[in-house]
């Protein structure tokens, strides 16, 4: 309509205003946000208080004696242990000095017996019929006879040009496994996925064949293939096989996830974070509906594991443990068993597997912060009764058989929250040396890897030994960290530079230092790979409050070693790409402006600005930051006349396994937190301990002057012989 053919009348009529809403509306509103706001200000003084008193407790505790290096470092000698479906059987596996073996304890009592005296599998899976045991490795499937039966033996290669992988157990079948075969990534032949079912005397059955990547698969209760899951793009595709056809059930798009567990007929359990803002399980009916079946009470964190009976396949438990650890049973009888083992063991990390018969034990596997390693319990729901197995296992490092630190000494794993200056609700946890000061105690900031991960409430080396030394202990769960929902996960919208997600670390640091944790005086910031890179950050950018860094392979220039890594075969999400991943968390390898800006607010673009201590330690073999990147950040140091230490492991990858490794990593860690930040002094190292640490410190600084002078002199004899 043109303005010519408006009436006049309605040309000049000024615009009519919306009338005002009637004043006691607007005063409802104020009052409704006023009331809010102090709802959320009450609530975040509880939770503050909630910290205090918990910190409060551990003051009160006896004060720990010190340990030694390796009592902390030591690794359990009962690797894994795995309850038969019947629950009459626990196998586990039993690192000795020179051999790994697998042994078989029977549940209702008796002495246990070795079924086999090597192997190289780090993991053990019963069969349906729990007869047989799968044991994996990098080159075959081996079955292993339980029963006194004949047949044992390798089963299927493993690895290979067209790889194969285990992928599980047969759900339906007595004894059989699900093995994929992938084509190689490099090849003129058109690819082919193909999904078998091997039995255990080795004969394979081909179930289905793929021109697109097989990433899961699903079976009804006759053992035919229900579902797949296929890679379809950035996401992933559910079909049903109703016979030779497939048709879509679902697409899990984008960073979505959908894990099926197992179908019954009439439908497919699953966890999965479609329609939903934390993964969660959910039930997809024949109908084509997906409906929730449980997820988080507490409203922030991500389904961990879901128990299922190993005969029916129905989900029984839930479990999470992304800050509080819980467990919730999902039918009236799991609830009752559940709670009653929860009340056994009160505010633990457990895992609980269940055993389906007449007679069958379930096996509970505990964990904690401050317990090392994880304590087994059979429980009997029948007698409601519970027996601890397999408690002389003991632990080693290297040879030497050491004895588990007690959990009196040990610090409890605090769970808090704090808010960031931009409003979001961040998680993380504090441990507190027993029977210290908290205000008078130095603080150091310990920052998870990744940085798409998290830290659990579980025990961890590094953490126990600094608080043994006398330092709080600080390992927050910024935006970017992986299991409060994908929310979360994606809230840094790739801001890992000298920008929002390491101002989420800051604001932690400093939440603790106006709560009465720590003494802001002395403050210091230690990490590995990711961890490592904010370390460098932390002191680069806030030398005002970290007063010193430890970094183990580091990635100097984030955006750099990101691009690079991108290239690589590991993958974030199975079957896409680590550069496609990268692309939807908001850090596109590809993108030049976000590589100009990680570059820019890098550790080595702005090395001139150090002027607190650095210790790197890097690995001369690291597939995922390469030495090189390592050795020119330490290199752009020593020129700038920075106080830099260099420790490598020449053989290390980006896990340095090495034990001696590992002790001098703990040694050269406590040296330097001792000289800068108060802690307890190290033990000196012992004649092989020196040793390693004259060949592998390539750099000292001004705090580990004298093993630079030691390394110096042995570099200068070793020339003159």
């Amino acid at each position: 309509m043109s303005p010519s053919t408006i009436a006049p009348s309605a040309r000049t009529r000024p615009p009519a205003r919306a009338p005002h809403p009637p004043w006691w509306r607007t005063v409802l509103r104020d009052a409704l946000i006023m009331a809010l706001l102090c709802v959320c200000a009450r609530a975040h003084a509880d939770e503050a208080a909630q910290l205090r008193a918990a910190v409060a407790v551990e003051r009160a505790r006896s004060p720990a004696p010190s340990y030694a290096r390796a009592e902390f470092l030591a690794r359990p000698a009962l690797l894994g242990a795995w309850l038969a479906p019947d629950g009459r059987n626990v196998a586990y596996l039993l690192q000795g000095e020179r051999n790994r073996g697998v042994w078989l304890l029977p549940t209702a009592g008796g002495a246990p017996r070795r079924l086999l005296a090597h192997t190289e599998a780090q993991a053990l899976s019963w069969s349906r019929d729990g007869r047989w045991l799968f044991l994996q490795s990098a080159q075959q499937l081996y079955a292993l006879a339980t029963a006194g039966q004949r047949g044992s033996g390798a089963i299927a290669k493993l690895g290979g040009r067209w790889e194969r992988s285990f992928e599980a157990v047969d759900p339906a079948l007595p004894a059989a496994a699900i093995v994929l075969e992938s084509p190689p990534r490099v090849s003129r032949l058109a690819k082919r996925w193909r999904l078998y079912r091997v039995d255990t005397q080795g004969r394979q059955t081909l179930l289905h064949e793929s021109v697109q990547e097989i990433v899961d698969s699903t079976y009804d209760s006759d053992g035919r293939l229900r579902y797949l899951t296929l890679v379809e793009g950035e996401g992933y595709a559910l079909y049903r096989k109703d016979g030779a056809r497939l048709r879509v059930a679902m697409r899990c798009t984008r960073l979505q996830r959908c894990s099926p567990l197992a179908s019954d007929g009439a439908g497919l359990w699953l966890n999965t974070t479609v329609g939903h803002g934390y993964l969660r399980l959910a039930r997809l009916g024949g109908d084509g509906v997906l409906r929730t079946v449980h997820a988080d009470p507490r409203g922030e964190a991500d389904l961990d594991q879901v128990v299922l009976d190993p005969l029916s396949g129905v989900p029984l438990i839930a479990s999470y443990r992304s800050t509080v650890a819980a467990n919730y049973g999902l039918t009236a009888e799991a609830q009752r068993r559940v709670a009653a083992i929860e009340r056994r063991y009160p505010g633990r990390n457990l895992r609980i597997e269940v055993g389906s018969g007449a007679g069958a034990r379930w096996l509970v596997h505990e964990r904690a912060g401050s317990q090392k390693g994880e304590r087994l319990h059979l429980y009997d729901p029948a007698g409601a009764s519970f027996r601890e197995i397999l408690a002389d296992a003991g632990f080693r490092h290297g040879r030497q058989t050491v004895a588990r630190i007690p959990e009196s000494a040990l610090a409890r794993k605090i769970a808090f929250a704090y808010r960031a200056s931009d409003g979001m609700r961040l998680h993380g946890f504090v441990s507190v040396p027993p029977g210290v000061d908290a205000a008078r105690a130095p603080l150091v900031a310990n920052v998870h890897g990744g940085p798409f991960n998290l830290t659990r409430p579980e025990f961890s080396a590094q953490t126990q030994l600094l608080v043994n030394r006398g330092y709080v202990v600080f390992e927050p769960n910024f935006r970017g960290s992986t299991g409060y929902g994908l929310d979360y996960m994606t809230a840094g919208r790739g801001d890992f530079g000298n920008g929002r997600v390491q101002r989420d670390i800051v604001e932690g640091v400093r939440y603790l230092l106006a709560q009465g944790i720590g003494d802001g005086e002395r403050v210091g910031i230690v990490g590995a790979s990711f961890g490592g890179y904010s370390a460098l950050q932390g002191v680069t950018f806030q030398p005002e409050l970290f007063k010193v860094a430890v970094a183990a392979v580091p990635p100097a220039d984030f955006g750099w070693v990101l691009r690079w890594y991108a290239r690589s075969q590991d993958q974030f999400a199975r079957g896409i790409p680590m550069s496609t991943t990268m692309r939807l968390l908001a850090l596109d390898p590809a993108d030049a402006a976000i590589a100009e800006r990680l570059r820019a607010q890098s550790p080595v673009a702005n090395a001139q600005r150090l002027r607190r201590p650095v210790l790197l330690l890097a690995g001369g073999d690291d597939e995922r930051v390469p030495i090189r990147s390592v050795l020119h950040y330490a290199a752009t140091l020593r020129a700038l006349d920075k106080d830099v230490s260099l420790f490598v492991d020449a053989q290390g990858g980006h896990q340095l396994v090495d034990p001696r490794t590992r002790e001098a990593y703990l040694f050269l860690l406590e040296s330097l937190m001792h000289r800068r930040l108060g802690g307890a002094a190290p033990r000196a190292p012992d004649a092989q301990l020196r040793a390693h640490l004259r060949k592998n410190l390539r750099l000292a600084g001004s705090d580990l002057a004298e093993l630079g002078a030691a390394t110096a002199a042995s570099t200068a004899v070793a020339s003159a012989r």
